[in-house]
């Protein structure tokens, strides 16, 4: 499957079949099912080849579509949403695969029975690598009747900083993924005071294409909606230790037993879709939070954002 040694990315054609060029988003332990459906060949078995190609920078994918450089990428329905709100876009996203917010807000072990509603009085880092977070983070806040602006979030810099300097007491809450909560708790610098996936359905990653892309590669695309239900039904098969062992070469940098850890949160947590249709409670969602902070001007047509032919 062009599978390459545990400590180097793997990339590169995974089967003989239909050639799609396959952007990653970013290499991140939330995307894991993506890495899993190659680790068994699920594509291949689908009759698909797959060139997995890496991104420039989170998001870089939507415009490599536009220009043609790539066939396919993944990452949040928010940037088909934004290029709709902006104007008539070719984008469309199917295939929901993360269905649940991925992050977290880790703090000081001294922070007993924290709530939302304290997060202006503390030294707040908010995720600045991409804007999701942020925005169904505010969105939440604003559920609890607290007005986002009064939060004084700390200057942007990246999740291993901001890990770094809540270690060092530089900081009290930070917002990060996995697997920081699971260091965090690992080392005792820190613990988990709010999952933004017990907020609900909230649309978080699914593929993303053009509306040409999805007539010239239907076929191919449907095969890979296809692949990922299987790798749904392995999911609820198999505990994070397996999945953990079946993806540990795309993750060398983090030990076995945090990555373990990592995926056995998001797991029990249900970050995953069950089936490849697009939640469209959690697209709303998903929706509200964009549109409250801001980042889009009006409530997005599901039937616009959505390639309903290959739901």
């Amino acid at each position: 499957m062009g599978r390459t040694d545990p400590g180097e990315r793997p990339v590169g054609r995974l089967s003989e079949g239909m050639p799609i060029r396959l952007a990653e988003n970013f290499r991140a332990v939330f995307y894991t099912p993506y890495y899993a459906a190659q680790a068994l060949g699920l594509y291949a078995q689908e009759g698909v080849a797959v060139d997995f190609l890496e991104s420039s920078a989170p998001g870089a994918g939507a415009s490599g579509l536009v220009d043609g450089k790539i066939d396919l990428t993944w990452g949040g329905p928010m940037r088909v949403m934004k290029a709709n709100d902006e104007r008539a876009s070719p984008l469309v996203c199917f295939c929901e695969v993360v269905a649940r917010d991925p992050f977290y807000l880790v703090g000081r072990h001294d922070l007993q029975g924290f709530r939302l509603v304290d997060l202006p009085s503390l030294r707040f880092a908010a995720v600045s690598e991409v804007p999701t977070p942020w925005l169904c983070l505010q969105h939440d806040l604003r559920q609890q009747g607290i007005d986002p602006d009064r939060i004084e979030r700390a200057p942007a810099r990246s999740m291993a900083a901001n890990f770094e300097a809540l270690c060092k007491g530089e900081l009290d809450v930070i917002q990060v993924f996995e697997p920081y909560p699971s260091l965090a708790l690992q080392g005792g610098t820190g613990r988990i005071l709010y999952a933004a996936s017990t907020r609900g359905p909230t649309v978080y990653t699914a593929f993303i294409a053009t509306r040409a892309g999805i007539a010239r590669h239907q076929a191919a695309f449907a095969g890979m909606a296809h692949a990922m239900r299987h790798m749904q039904a392995w999911l609820t098969e198999h505990d994070a230790e397996e999945l953990a062992e079946l993806t540990a070469p795309f993750f060398p940098q983090i030990a076995h037993d945090v990555l373990a850890s990592s995926l056995r949160r998001y797991r029990d947590a249900g970050l995953w879709a069950r089936t490849p249709a697009i939640s469209r409670e959690g697209f709303t969602r998903l929706a509200e939070s964009l549109l409250s902070g801001g980042f889009i001007s009006a409530m997005p047509r599901y039937e616009d954002c959505v390639a309903q032919e290959l739901e």
